[in-house]
């Protein structure tokens, strides 16, 4: 890929813009490119899923749920 051309995004990219894809931060071209990366690699699919998932669980997280040791 030469420097101008910005179309394939790599795994270790996406992990570097997996937070701002989440939080909605990524300007579109970005987001494109982040979208065309999910639909083509099950791997990064599963860790953008498990975030996600992670990021639900802990939204209902209150300090009493959790244990004193926590």
């Amino acid at each position: 890929m030469n420097a101008g051309d910005r179309t394939e995004l790599t795994c270790r990219e996406l992990v570097e813009l997996v937070t701002d894809y989440l939080e909605g931060a990524l300007p579109a071209e970005e987001r494109a490119r982040f979208e065309l990366h999910l639909a083509a690699c099950a791997g990064c699919a599963d860790y953008v899923r498990q975030l996600r998932g992670t990021i639900a669980a802990a939204g209902r997280l209150t300090e009493g749920s959790l244990p004193d040791e926590a």
